[in-house]
């Protein structure tokens, strides 16, 4: 009894917070989005805003229950934790529902449960644990790999689900790493390699050639000409050059025609209001139309008439954008840029080396998916299909993000007791 009123006492009370009141914003803005008038009661559990009352209850429940286990158990299961959770996401290959196209679901009766979103906490609990062994240097190559290894396993099977969008949230995992000794120089590697992506997509395969070979040409006129950086020059330029190749090969060869114009939308080349670009589209003037303030409570007319598809999960920020305006959009990222500072603060105050790269890693994956679904909503990022964390409808998302989340709250109200 001793021992868990301590455990109590001492959680981080401004992160419990923030939670709480994050995940009040979303369930009160899941009732405007879907609202009608022949279900006015928020408690009607035949509706969304119903059924997301259930899953902030039982996440509660979870979230008590996480913080009574002994603070052990976390790191001795880790990759007991994270093979069972490999395993689900073999399973729903095999035995899941297809749902928008992607075979990610678990049908339970009346509900669905989504492992992807579980693996996300199962893997920064295993990436913690290896890093976090007395031996391990992110300057070994041995380490780098297997690092990547737990990295991009789950990311594959999640791939093979046609789930892009929770697949693309394990390379936030590379902040982790960077915090834990990954060189700098492969994060300004990632970078080029990011540019000459979305140079080659935007200007096309001879254009985007061209600006490769003019830098390395004027690298060539700043650099010391030796032997060892024209054979470096060289070999840049045909690296560069045949991603650039392979880049245009697989979106003129492999991708969907719908996949195609989704990405020529994203960047500009195309404008299709009536078909890949229709969501954001309706999304930003939702957003646009809230003004300062917003048009008030249950008051949103893009939001009233349906105009914008999954506005209730994946789109739920343009329905606070239309209701409570640029002050209440702003609030909502305030709220959230709060709780990643919090939870820096609170990862570089451990004392365990396990607890604060489980720290980064729940701080990374709220990022990216922050970061993302809000850039959706406003059109200057890609429309991947991922949850705003706490607040959009669905109760897999919300109870990962729980377990995510109070897991490193529990290690944090036992960090004098973990070296």
């Amino acid at each position: 009894m001793r021992e868990r009123k301590g455990i109590f006492y001492n959680i981080d009370r401004l992160t419990v917070f923030l939670y709480l009141l994050l995940v009040f914003i979303g369930w009160i803005n899941i009732y405007a989005a879907v609202y009608n008038e022949e279900h006015k009661s928020i408690f009607d559990l035949s509706q969304n805003y119903g059924k997301q009352l259930i899953w902030i209850i039982s996440s509660v429940v979870l979230a008590l229950i996480i913080l009574m286990i002994d603070i052990k158990f976390f790191s001795s299961f880790s990759y007991i934790i994270y093979f069972l959770s490999m395993f689900s996401l073999l399973a729903v290959l095999l035995l899941g529902k297809e749902i928008a196209g992607s075979k990610s679901w678990f049908q339970i009766g009346s509900f669905a449960l989504q492992p992807a979103e579980f693996a996300k906490f199962a893997t920064c609990l295993a990436i913690a644990k290896y890093l976090s062994a007395i031996d391990r240097k992110m300057k070994s190559l041995k380490t780098k790999i297997f690092a990547f290894i737990i990295l991009l396993f789950p990311a594959g099977l999640i791939l093979l689900q046609n789930d892009t969008g929770s697949a693309l949230v394990y390379f936030s995992f590379i902040l982790v790493l960077y915090r834990e000794g990954l060189s700098g120089s492969f994060l300004i590697f990632s970078g080029i390699i990011t540019v000459l992506f979305l140079l080659t997509l935007w200007l096309g395969i001879l254009y985007a050639g061209g600006i490769v070979l003019a830098v390395c040409l004027f690298l060539l006129l700043l650099i010391k000409r030796n032997r060892n950086n024209i054979f470096t020059l060289i070999a840049a330029f045909i690296i560069s050059g045949g991603f650039v190749l392979s880049v245009d090969y697989v979106f003129e060869n492999i991708l969907e025609k719908h996949q195609k114009t989704r990405i020529n939308v994203l960047i500009g080349k195309e404008t299709d209001i009536r078909g890949a670009g229709y969501n954001v589209h309706q999304s930003k003037i939702a957003i646009g139309s809230g003004g300062l303030t917003g048009k008030g409570f249950l008051k949103g007319t893009q939001t009233k008439y349906n105009f914008v598809p999954e506005q209730s999960t994946d789109f739920i920020f343009c329905t606070i954008g239309e209701e409570w305006g640029f002050a209440g959009s702003f609030m909502v990222v305030l709220l959230f840029s709060t709780l990643l500072i919090r939870l820096i603060i609170i990862a570089e105050r451990q004392k365990s080396k396990f607890s604060r790269i489980y720290g980064y890693g729940v701080c990374s994956i709220l990022f990216f998916h922050f970061i993302i679904n809000v850039g959706m909503t406003i059109g200057i990022a890609p429309v991947i299909g991922i949850p705003l964390p706490f607040i959009s409808y669905g109760g897999s998302s919300l109870w990962a993000f729980t377990i995510l989340l109070f897991i490193f709250i529990r290690q944090d109200a036992s960090r004098s007791e973990l070296l």
